[in-house]
């Protein structure tokens, strides 16, 4: 990637952040637009909802006795936008989010220190089957062929969705795929959305219409760039982070609402035994209501689950 390249999509993500101000607690919370730049927006991020978090010896007692021995557990985690993850301080590198709240939380409930590396998305889950990373978190929805060779442990529903810029009145919220040929798509690389997309190619050229085209990107910044700058027509991603985006005036786009709903959960490599006590600790934070304040933290909830599953089959 070339420097300049590199640089533009830097000032692209930078002009974003005074706007990515979070929604504050209330009884159905919504997130709000940022004060002017001279003014503090209200941030969900400084809430903290897990330091007061308990340890259960019920969910630890199912640790592997290596896990619990070292008492760490190492995250692989992709650090993008809200509510899911994001820098809320870029001065500090310290990472906010409804991911990084569950993943705390569950830690704390299981009594362990969370060691976590900043990934790309795309490599995250290649890299659980090599042994460098214990969990991988960036909203990993459960597909058919994820579960061939990873298993979740569920904390949340999202899914997929579509979003245009908001002068865009042409394109009406997507049911099927057809009503996109013509179009050119941005999306995540590596992600479902991706994988959706591609897959489906072939549904313009059967009904004798130009196919679409996809773009996937690996930076989130650049992603929301290419919309604004007119070079794709129509980006597909997570409900929430589609949503939550299109609440913030400056990002210019507006949301066209669901396509597909997917458990999205904590990541691991096939037959890890840490699933049994993620799962537990999930359900601890169900039952003991720290769940579902994080929900509310960032205005999420109606993805809330009854309970954590491992590994439930996709949604059709």
């Amino acid at each position: 990637m070339r420097t300049s390249t590199v640089r533009r999509r830097l000032l692209a993500a930078t002009a974003l952040l005074p706007v990515l101000a979070l929604a504050a607690c209330g009884s159905d919370p919504k997130p709000t637009a940022a004060a002017g730049p001279g003014g503090q927006a209200v941030s969900a991020a400084a809430e903290d909802l897990v330091s007061g978090v308990k340890k259960s010896d019920t969910a630890a007692a199912l640790l592997p006795a290596d896990v619990k021995a070292a008492g760490t557990v190492r995250f692989g985690s992709s650090i993008g936008t809200p509510p899911s993850a994001f820098y809320a301080d870029q001065a500090t590198k310290k990472a906010a989010g409804l991911d990084i709240d569950f993943a705390d939380a569950v830690a704390k409930v299981l009594g362990l220190t969370v060691q976590r590396e900043e990934a790309a998305f795309e490599t995250i889950l290649p890299a659980l089957g090599s042994g460098k990373y214990d969990v991988g978190t960036g909203n990993f929805g459960v597909t058919e062929a994820r579960l061939k060779t990873i298993d979740f442990v569920t904390y949340i529903d999202d899914g997929q969705g579509f979003a245009v810029k908001k002068d865009n009145t042409s394109v009406q919220p997507v049911t099927d795929l057809v009503q996109l040929c013509g179009l050119t798509i941005g999306t995540g690389a590596g992600t479902t959305f991706e994988t959706t997309l591609n897959a489906k190619k072939n549904v313009c050229t059967d009904a004798g219409r130009k196919p679409y085209e996809v773009k996937a990107f690996s930076d989130n910044g650049a992603t929301l760039t290419s919309l604004q700058q007119g070079r794709v027509d129509i980006l597909m991603s997570t409900i929430n982070g589609l949503r939550y985006q299109a609440s913030q005036e400056a990002s210019g786009t507006r949301f066209l609402g669901e396509f597909h709903r997917l458990d999205v959960g904590f990541a691991f490599k096939k037959g890890s035994p840490l699933t049994p006590a993620f799962q537990a600790a999930v359900n601890e934070l169900i039952k003991d209501g720290t769940y579902e304040r994080i929900l509310k933290k960032w205005g999420v909830t109606d993805s809330a689950v009854k309970e954590s599953l491992i590994s439930p089959p996709e949604h059709k």
